[in-house]
């Protein structure tokens, strides 16, 4: 079994993720079905041996994944695709998960993004989140993001990534992209190093601690566009887990900045529809000053009911993106309501 042949079979059946686990043949997700690639069941050797090819497409350290247990990095084959990889160890043997990531940035029409979230470019300092569970399409909605600023501004953009994903181009904009570990040890640091290079724009992939997300809410208030994603569902939850990882003593004086400098939530998940496939549904808070009010006063509860009432044309409610949905024949009335914030409510509009 050749690593390179099974990727580009991997590529060429649509796949989103590949699967390399001992005691299992080689697997490749497709929408929403596991189908095999190989017809022979892997072995820890074996195993070992394909995240060995991995490491060497990738140029680096197998030594890492010895050490840590478990390490993310990216590759590429040319005119096949990009990989983003985790490796890791279970029941002392080696496995590995391939996420396929095209060369080329995906058509935010394809995406469906609204035109609503693609509008975020336009901004020009404050913080924009976009959260979701893992998989959900996060990255690629920040790599449209910006792609849109890079061709439509002038400006220096700076991601910081764990790993790199999609490879933007210089057009309008000049684009410095940053890798954890390989160009700075952690994204505190290389956060704290971009506010030293006279960035417009900084884009961090994740923001995964107390210390990132205390030095992104400052980049954000020193007239930077901040975008980052966090692993979160909803707007007002998003805000709470924000608000939440700082001490209990500091957490009124983070609800003042954050209500200063948070220009948007985006949330998104997928959903499976009626053809076995599945579709990005999107949900946009844009902060407006109710908005502010209630994350400075710690009444973010009542976010949602503002998202959903629909009086703010830049806001996008979960529930009327499924509604829309039904009504487009593109998902059933079942998994609608099985995503729905409001599943009483979205039932007797639907």
């Amino acid at each position: 079994m050749e690593l390179k042949d099974l990727l580009k079979k991997a590529v060429s059946l649509g796949g989103s993720d590949i699967f390399f686990v001992p005691g299992a043949g080689v697997t490749v997700k497709v929408h929403n079905e596991l189908l095999p690639l190989s017809e022979k069941n892997l072995l820890p050797a074996d195993t070992e041996e394909l995240v060995k090819g991995m490491y060497e497409l990738a140029g680096r350290d197998f030594e890492n994944l010895k050490h840590t247990g478990d390490d993310d990095f990216s590759f590429a084959i040319k005119d096949v695709s990009r990989f983003r990889c985790n490796a890791y160890k279970q029941r002392g043997s080696l496995a590995a998960i391939c996420r396929i990531v095209n060369f080329e940035l995906p058509d935010p029409a394809d995406m469906h993004i609204p035109q609503q979230v693609l509008n975020l470019a336009d901004i020009r300092s404050g913080m924009v989140l976009v959260t979701g569970p893992a998989g959900s399409g996060k990255s690629t909605t920040l790599a449209c993001i910006v792609d849109r600023i890079n061709s439509t501004h002038y400006a220096h953009i700076v991601t910081i990534e764990d790993p790199i994903e999609y490879l933007h181009r210089h057009k309008k904009s000049l684009v410095s992209q940053r890798e954890v570990p390989n160009d700075a040890g952690s994204f505190s640091q290389a956060l704290r190093a971009s506010l030293r290079q006279a960035p417009d724009v900084i884009m961090l992939g994740e923001m995964r601690d107390l210390d990132t997300i205390r030095t992104a809410i400052t980049a954000a208030e020193t007239g930077h566009l901040l975008l980052s994603s966090l692993h979160t569902i909803g707007a007002a939850k998003t805000v709470d887990r924000m608000i939440d990882i700082f001490p209990a003593e500091q957490q009124a004086q983070v609800r003042v900045q954050l209500s200063m400098v948070l220009k948007a939530v985006v949330s998104q998940r997928l959903v499976p529809t009626v053809d076995g496939k599945r579709e990005v549904v999107f949900e946009l808070m844009a902060v407006n000053p109710a908005i502010q009010n209630m994350i400075r006063d710690g009444r973010t509860h009542q976010i949602d009911n503002v998202i959903f009432g629909g009086s703010d044309k830049n806001m996008i409610s979960m529930d009327n993106s499924l509604a829309a949905l039904v009504r487009e024949k593109r998902i059933d009335r079942e998994t609608a309501l099985l995503y729905a914030s409001n599943p009483e409510s979205l039932s007797k509009r639907i």
